[in-house]
């Protein structure tokens, strides 16, 4: 029995050693933990939180940053899913260092519970990233000739849109056919009456833009109403889709910020910055995005003749209030009409299932 305790007396010895010599080193193994998920000690983890379309692009855009200077120490956590459902995520807890959403209400919530500061948007691009325009996308040939907003509320088509109440995307495809057949506003009853036609094709309303995409293209309606860069999305990765920019389009203008509990302000920042080079831009480009910075390069986009913006609408404000409210406003109305849910995480109706909750991934 003596040699076994010998044995355990000298290992205890050895640990107690090496736990002095810890300390003496002044608890540099504890220093590198803290700022790192197991790094060196000048690593950080940024949390990225977006919506679900430019996933891709993100992708591309934090292997780009990481080759910089800047970049080099950063890693990244990443969480994707509807725009709506993000914002509302983080705003109840979910961690963010940086926020990319579909539209500009959702960060406005973060501003109201203080975790986005209110002079995000001071910058000479006023808080955006990129910017899109709302497009008719349909199968391969387009075998239905549908090119008009017209097009989509003629009896026996079917067209897919996410629900408004939970996809930022959504409230852009709306304000689309919305601001074009009520001369951008100005029409009120036209463009309610335009909408009620419309919604009474539409068989699926997924709750992202990714996943009425991803409805669509898996066999389900004739149509969809989407981000001119989703429809290109679509045709990279192989899909028989052909998609028609009308002349009477809504510019889609997409925001980013830091928060403002961000653990690491600097790199957050930093990668921001990167996120507004002409390199990066490019890159967004090739994703169909299109720049907000100029001679960024990538792939050409036509202007349409008819192009307006939230701002001719009346503002985010206005336009929430008339069309979104979800107790009373035009598309409440329609979806209960329909008996689509207008509280903030409905179901997808029709045959198709709603798309899984927010997805999550890590990237060095």
């Amino acid at each position: 029995m003596d040699g076994p305790v010998k044995l355990r007396t000298r290992m205890l010895a050895v640990s107690a050693a090496l736990l002095v010599t810890g300390i003496a080193l002044g608890g540099c193994a504890g220093t590198a933990n803290s700022s790192s998920e197991g790094g060196s000690g000048d690593e950080v983890t940024l949390a990225l939180v977006a919506y679900s379309t430019p996933q891709a692009a993100y992708e591309q855009l934090i292997a780009a940053f990481q080759k910089t200077d800047a970049g080099k120490k950063v890693k990244f956590t990443q969480s994707y899913g509807a725009s709506g459902d993000q914002s509302r995520a983080v705003a109840s807890g979910l961690k963010a260092d940086l926020v990319a959403f579909s539209l500009e209400p959702d960060i406005t919530r973060l501003v109201t519970a203080k975790l986005v500061d209110a002079s995000w948007n001071s910058d000479q691009y006023k808080g955006m990233i990129t910017d899109s325009v709302a497009v008719i996308g349909t199968r391969k040939g387009n075998p239905k000739s549908l090119k008009t907003w017209d097009d989509l509320a003629k009896p026996g088509v079917q067209v897919l849109t996410p629900n408004p109440f939970t996809s930022g995307g959504a409230k852009w495809n709306i304000l689309a056919g919305y601001g074009a057949k009520s001369k951008k506003g100005t029409d009120k009853d036209a463009g309610a009456a335009y909408l009620d036609a419309l919604f009474k094709n539409v068989p699926v309303q997924d709750n992202s833009g990714r996943a009425s995409l991803q409805t669509f293209t898996s066999g389900k309606g004739d149509a969809f109403i989407s981000y001119e860069n989703e429809a290109l999305f679509a045709q990279k990765n192989g899909q028989a889709v052909d998609y028609t920019v009308p002349d009477d389009t809504i510019l889609i203008e997409n925001p980013i910020a830091v928060t403002t509990n961000s653990a690491h302000p600097a790199e957050a920042k930093a990668f921001l910055d990167f996120l507004h080079t002409p390199a990066a831009q490019k890159i967004y480009a090739d994703n169909g995005y299109r720049p907000v910075v100029k001679d960024a390069g990538g792939p050409s986009f036509p202007t349409p003749s008819g192009l307006f913006t939230i701002a001719d609408l009346g503002g985010w404000s206005k336009v929430n209030k008339e069309l979104f409210d979800p107790g009373q406003s035009v598309m409440a109305s329609i979806e209960q009409k329909l008996g689509i849910s207008t509280s903030a995480a409905p179901a997808a109706s029709g045959s198709a299932k709603a798309s899984a909750a927010p997805s999550a991934s890590a990237s060095k």
